[in-house]
């Protein structure tokens, strides 16, 4: 008998019986405090270990289930601080009259220094990022739903379509991408509506207070302005003008956005399907194609609808000259190739295409991380 066998059949004294030692292959049941059984400190540590996979677990499907808004919040704030000064400056010039661009920045900077082309800032930053989120969210989930209802209907699958490597758009995409676009356009009104005109109101309150206006006390109106945050503007607006006053010119705005938005998710869509394919990519893996579809979209939809702002704008800038029982002259009619309608058209084309080029690459970077970061917690 080997030393390891007798050591195993070893009589203890004081014990009726042989104690049998376990080898390592055999199972055993884990006591507290045994001989071989696990001490306390690991048995935390496992059910800490446990505890701490479980809520990576929960972290990596909630973000996943929500990178859509996580991804447009983010990059909101990236495009909104490096484009604003450029949006400032289209405000001016839809709102007064400049001899052009290098006027109105020279005129800006003369009056207002730097802080001029930043002049409420705080509101966009809020209301884009917010604005962004939920209008993306909406969009989204439109988009699914008209799909899942056309396949349905008609046996067209349009998500598979745009997903496949080598295809092109064609009218199922386009009008569900519109149709998804002009939903989320038309719910994002009622949030965006209050935070634009505060911003507006911010953005030309040095002109409103210089240049004010024929009606009666309009001076101190527009004076009342100056100087003032994001929520102190819009206390002082419903001050003049009441609750409601916050949605002055909202049905130009909702107008405006029904339409924008449905034209910006279309070529935003159809440009980067057209771009992966053009370059024989598989979908959202060319990057040129989402900086190009981004930049164009914002373009595209400007173009197609900045009388419908212009009137917008002139007709909310007017109404800050006037108290509540006021009665705010009519809004501009919309004319379309009207020289005077796109004012600061340039600007804003260029402005909104950096800002969209700029927040769809880091749009598609943030949410293809979040989906790879996913699949590691996974492993």
């Amino acid at each position: 008998m080997t030393a390891e066998a007798r050591l195993v059949h070893q009589h203890v004294p004081g014990r009726s019986s042989p104690t049998p030692l376990l080898s390592p292959a055999a199972p055993s049941t884990i006591m507290p405090h045994a001989a071989g059984g696990r001490r306390d400190g690991e048995k935390m540590t496992t059910a800490s270990s446990e505890s701490s996979t479980s809520s990576n677990g929960q972290y990596y499907t909630f973000v996943k289930h929500y990178r859509t808004e996580i991804a447009a919040s983010s990059s909101s704030v990236f495009s909104t601080l490096a484009a604003f000064p450029l949006d400032s400056v289209k405000t001016r010039m839809q709102t007064y009259q400049y001899k052009g661009f290098l006027d109105c920045v020279r005129h800006t900077y003369h009056t207002e220094k730097l802080g001029g082309f930043f002049r409420g800032v705080t509101a966009p930053m809020a209301s884009i990022t917010l604005v962004r989120t939920v209008s993306f969210s909406i969009y989204q989930r439109a988009k699914y739903s008209y799909s899942s209802w056309v396949k349905r209907n008609t046996g067209f699958d349009i998500i598979a379509h745009v997903n496949r490597q080598g295809t092109y758009p064609n009218l199922y995409s386009v009008a569900c991408f519109g149709a998804a676009g002009a939903t989320a356009g038309s719910v994002i009104t009622f949030l965006a509506c209050p935070f634009e005109l505060t911003k507006l109101s911010a953005q030309v309150s040095v002109l409103l207070a210089e240049r004010g206006g024929g009606v009666k006390g309009s001076h101190a109106v527009a004076a009342s302005y100056q100087n003032k945050g994001t929520l102190r503007t819009m206390a002082n607006i419903i001050k003049h003008r009441g609750v409601l006053g916050l949605y002055t010119g909202f049905n130009l705005h909702l107008l405006r956005d029904t339409l924008g938005t449905a034209i910006y998710f279309m070529v935003y869509e159809s440009g980067k399907q057209i771009g992966n394919t053009f370059a024989g990519d598989h979908p959202n893996s060319n990057k040129l194609a989402v900086v190009a579809a981004g930049g164009m979209c914002g373009l595209v939809s400007w173009a197609m609808i900045y009388p419908i702002d212009s009137a917008k704008s002139i007709y909310q800038r007017n109404s800050l000259l006037y108290s509540k029982g006021q009665k705010v002259e009519p809004a501009p009619k919309i004319e379309f190739f009207k020289r005077h309608m796109y004012r600061g058209l340039g600007v804003s084309m260029s402005r909104s295409c950096v800002v969209n080029a700029i927040f769809f690459s880091s749009f598609e970077f943030i949410k293809k991380h979040i989906t790879t970061l996913d699949e590691q917690g996974r492993l």
